[in-house]
């Protein structure tokens, strides 16, 4: 599409409206028209059944106090963000829904790791590696990990979804929407989005509950990206979705 082509799609919601209420939705409640609450939609997306959240690279190597990252590690702890994926984790677990925990990691001897794009081949020279079996791999507190939880870990590639058991496992799970939270929202997690909607899921993204380097670049991409592909809500927006359903068991 060229620059500054209009369309006829609604404008995209921003990161502060709740549970994915569009700008323009005012005036036609104004004007007496039936509309669908925002929290009625986004609660019939969250069905405990079909609904799975995923949470993106929220590992100690990570977000961790020793992070390969710290300047990401610092921006989801001083966010708020990494405790909200915390939250949402045991709301999930409270409400029924299943979580999967997405993590990056690579081999002592980098067979079949990337090579292919700067990214990787700074990760190589960081002085915590995210190798497997190390602590660097394991989910990051205050993130809670049930036994019912399922962990993917992957050796290549930017996406959590792409060229892992991820889509098979969501398949089998009967799994429709998909809530995407954690890191970055640089790479991880818009590739997890864009292969979340490619694949035929809906993708929910809680705006406060991902976290990316600059701050003010993670309100960038939820604004002009994720919006248009993904329903952006909150954390607590979610977390009274999960609570009401788990109220109706």
């Amino acid at each position: 599409m060229a620059s500054g082509e209009r369309t006829d799609e609604r404008p995209a919601a921003r990161p502060d409206e709740p549970s994915g209420r569009r700008s323009d939705e005012g005036p036609a409640r104004r004007r007496g028209e039936p509309s669908e609450r925002p929290d009625d939609r986004l609660a019939a997306q969250l069905d405990p059944a079909t609904t799975v959240l995923l949470t993106v690279e929220c590992q100690r190597g990570v977000v961790g106090p020793e992070s390969a990252l710290p300047e990401l590690a610092d921006a989801a702890r001083r966010s708020g963000a990494l405790d909200r994926v915390a939250r949402l984790v045991s709301g999930a677990h409270a409400a029924g829904v299943q979580v999967l925990h997405a993590v990056a990691e690579r081999r002592p001897d980098g067979r079949g790791a990337n090579r292919n794009a700067r990214l990787f081949r700074a990760a190589e020279r960081l002085p915590v590696q995210q190798l497997t079996g190390t602590a660097a791999v394991r989910i990051a507190e205050p993130i809670p990990v049930a036994e019912a939880d399922l962990v993917v870990r992957r050796l290549h590639g930017l996406s959590p979804i792409a060229g892992t058991d991820v889509d098979a496992l969501l398949r089998n799970l009967g799994c429709r929407t998909l809530i995407v939270t954690g890191v970055s929202a640089n790479v991880a997690v818009p590739a997890a989005v864009f292969d979340a909607v490619n694949l035929g899921y809906t993708a929910v993204v809680p705006a406060d509950a991902i976290a990316g380097v600059p701050a003010d670049y993670t309100a960038a991409m939820i604004l002009n990206t994720l919006a248009l592909v993904a329903t952006v809500t909150t954390a607590d927006a979610v977390l009274d979705c999960f609570e009401r359903a788990r109220s109706r068991r």
